[in-house]
Parts: C-alpha cells; structure tokens; sequence
C-alpha cells in the first residue's frame, strides 16, 4: 500500500457510514451550516508515495546549516557542547520516554529517582538548598523567580540588568504584564551591570535584582558587589547562570542570592534549532513552599527501604488560580533527565575539566582577534563567549563565512543598534585551534 499510515479504504469508510445509519460524509456534517461549510478541494500538494515524501523531506532538510557540515561559532543561549553517548541510550528507554506525570511513587521509582539526582545536581552546582524538577527554559524559569519575589516581598517593582538574554526580558515583561507589575532595566557599562544606576534604582517598591552569570555578552557579573546593593534595598537577589560555567565560577549561592535560575541545555541537551530545553530552578529553604514546577523528596517506605515521591506541593495547589504560586505545573522530565545523566557522566571533574577548555579556548580565540586587528567590545573576565567589533557590515561577513563553512555568531545589531556590527562569539570545548585560527583567518579575510 502506497499510504501505509492512512490503511483506510473506500470500503472501510462505506461500512463505517453504514454501522452510524447515514449515506455520505456530506450527509454525516449535514448540522453543520453550509454557509460556513469548504466547499472544493484544499491548495495542498497532492497525496505520494511514503519514499517519494521522504525523499523530498530530506531534500529539504539538507538546506539546513547542520553542524555535521558547518563549524558553528553561535552561542547566545543555545550552545554546541559534546553530549556522552550514553544520554542518548538512557533516555531511549521507553520506561523513560514514554513516562507520565510520576504520581504514582509505586510506579514510578525510576523516574522519581532520576528527577531527584537532577534536583541534587543542581544544588551542588548553584550553592542553593533546594532545586525542583526543572521548568520549560532558562527564560520562564527566570520569570517564575521574578513573580515569586514579589508576590514574597509584596513589591510591585522588578529591577533586571540589561545584560540579561533579550529573550528572557521579554518573557520577564510578558508575565508581569498579566501582573500589573513594573518592569525596570538597568543600563549596562562596559559589558557589565552599571552598579551606581542599581544603586540609585533602589527603592522600597523593589522587589528583586535580576542578574545574569555570565551574562549575555559574555562577561562575569560581580555578584560580590551586587549583593550588598539588593540586600541592602531588602530585595530578593536572583542570579541566571549558565551551569557548565558554575563547574568553573564561584557558585551564586556563595554570594547569598535567594533564587538561582538557568538553562541545562549546555548538558546533554542537542541544540535541535532551539528547543526544546530544560530550565532549573534552586532557592533557599526559606522561600521552599514557594517554588514553583514540582519537587521530588526521598523518603522510607513502612519496611524501612528508600524510596522517592512528590512533595511538599500537589497539582491542585496550581489548578486553583487563587492559591497557585504558579501557571507551570509541569516539568522537561526527559531533558531533564539527559542533563543528570550528562552531569552524572561527566562526574565533577569532567564539569570542572569542561568548563575550563571553554574558558582556555575562548580567551585562545580572543586574543588571536586582537592580534588580526580586531577590536574586543567589553573585554574583561568571561566563560566562553565575548564579542567582536567587525569593520564592516555584519550581514556580508556572515554571508562571506557561510560559504567558507563557518557559523559566525550572533549579530547584536539585531538587538540594539548601538551594537550594530557587533559580533558574539562563542568558542566552547568542540572546537580544535585548527577551526578557531581558520575562522579568525578568514574574518579578517572578510
């Protein structure tokens, strides 16, 4: 048969009419006013063969810029990071793949447990308490801390640093639209967030700081001294850090910040055209009833054996709007499970390891820009990504590099025209010194 998936015949489809008592599939949408009814016939290609649509689907798909054939320099949020070979066979289990909302511990210790060591993960890399079962992104996770803050301090202002990912803003002011809350940015100086403005931003109505580390231009945000500024305004600090940067980098827990957020993407999570992705979620044990998603606890059963379940929160406290701390009830359970089992494979010297071929590679790729000539925008302390200022425009360089293989980076002129023809880069553990000379090579080329 040439539609394997559609087997249904035209004497299928008379008997089914048949068993309901009508004539014709007219007949059967006749309650249906005509007037609003289609008539004629759809403009969509006609109906193929399975192969001769696979064949054109593949087609299609090899005019894509797969990193199979392009070597990428793109960062900004989604990175290309070596993903152990085991990730993949883990979450190809179908008791994981196929798994359900565990609440069901008896059912469910796998999964259950699986949620539990991410969750432990997490805290070990932030320096927080206690971390749930992930959230959709890096981006909504921040939102949910930015809405916990304030409905904890009963605020109505959140102050967010304008090195913050863009996207992540904009998800930021979304949620606090519904909120009626304000939304603040505080400008930026030389890549970093400008502290005397926070300083003067500081007011009774702020009900939280949002930083990120490292931030989006690549620079490491001086939580030491930021700290001090949001306690002191009696605000809630709230950090968004990359986690393979945290294997390196001094945790924010260590800095007192209440709420850590961020992306796992960069373990084990391919970048698949930007999602989908695994946000965490670490805090204290004093805003612990006040975490949104889910959280897994580990317990004893009656016969004294370890076991795990969900706790301190059910479903219906997010169901009943009234007393929800939350719209997201849910949780990335398989992403989140391939990022435990990428942190699990790699161990704690396999982050660390990582995290520092990322700084060394990148600081190797900076400063051969600096020797071609290029000018470093916001230099100074970063992880693995930096920015570039190109002498002419970005749109003929990215073409010009396309063609030479080479993903460039980000065009940051797309997000403020004060940083037209500003370029971020990316270098993370994937890329030999052959690749990174060769791309800096063929940039001054450009």
């Amino acid at each position: 048969m040439d539609f394997r998936y559609l087997p249904m015949t035209a004497d299928d489809r008379k008997e089914m009419l048949k068993q309901i008592g009508v004539e014709s599939v007219d007949e059967l949408f006749s309650d249906v006013p005509e007037k609003i009814r289609f008539s004629g016939r759809l403009n969509i290609k006609e109906p193929v063969s399975e192969r001769t649509l696979k064949n054109e689907l593949s087609s299609m798909a090899r005019k894509n810029k797969d990193l199979q054939n392009y070597v990428s320099f793109l960062g900004a949020g989604v990175y290309d990071h070596y993903i152990p070979s085991i990730v993949d066979h883990v979450i190809s289990r179908s008791e994981f793949y196929t798994a359900y909302t565990p609440y069901q511990p008896e059912f469910s210790q796998g999964e259950l447990q699986a949620i539990f060591e991410f969750q432990t993960m997490i805290c070990e890399l932030t320096g927080m308490d206690v971390a749930n079962s992930s959230m959709y992104d890096g981006g909504t996770a921040l939102a949910e801390a930015a809405m916990l803050a304030c409905h904890h301090t009963k605020k109505n202002t959140i102050l967010l640093s304008e090195t913050i990912h863009p996207e992540y803003k904009q998800v930021i002011k979304t949620y606090a639209l519904g909120q009626k809350l304000k939304v603040e940015e505080v400008p930026m100086k030389d890549g970093i967030t400008d502290l005397e403005v926070l300083k003067s931003r500081m007011n009774d109505q702020v009900a939280c700081v949002l930083v990120q580390y490292p931030n989006f231009y690549g620079r490491i945000e001086p939580l030491e001294e930021v700290e001090p500024i949001v306690h002191g305004g009696k605000a809630l600090f709230v950090v968004s850090s990359n986690p393979l940067a945290l294997g390196i980098l001094t945790p924010p827990g260590h800095f007192h910040a209440d709420i850590v957020t961020g992306d796992v993407q960069p373990f084990g999570i391919p970048q698949s055209f930007g999602g989908p992705h695994a946000g965490y979620f670490a805090t204290t044990k004093k805003l612990m009833r006040k975490i949104p998603g889910r959280l897994v606890g580990q317990t004893t059963d009656e016969d004294g054996k370890r076991g795990f379940v969900l706790t301190l929160q059910a479903r219906e406290q997010h169901i009943r709007r009234e007393k929800a701390t939350s719209n997201i009830c849910s949780n990335q359970a398989l992403n989140a499970l391939a990022a435990a089992v990428a942190m699990a494979s790699l161990g704690k010297q396999g982050v660390r390891k990582m995290a520092i071929a990322n700084v060394r590679k990148a600081t190797y790729a900076k400063e051969a820009f600096k020797k071609k000539g290029f000018e470093i925008a916001f230099d100074g302390p970063m992880f693995n990504e930096f920015v570039v200022k190109s002498k002419k425009p970005l749109h003929e360089v990215n073409d010009w590099l396309l063609e030479k293989g080479i993903i460039a980076g980000y065009d940051l002129g797309k997000i403020h025209s004060k940083l037209k023809n500003h370029l971020l880069v990316c270098v993370t553990e994937t890329r030999t010194k052959e690749e990174i000379d060769t791309f800096v090579e063929e940039m001054g080329g450009a």
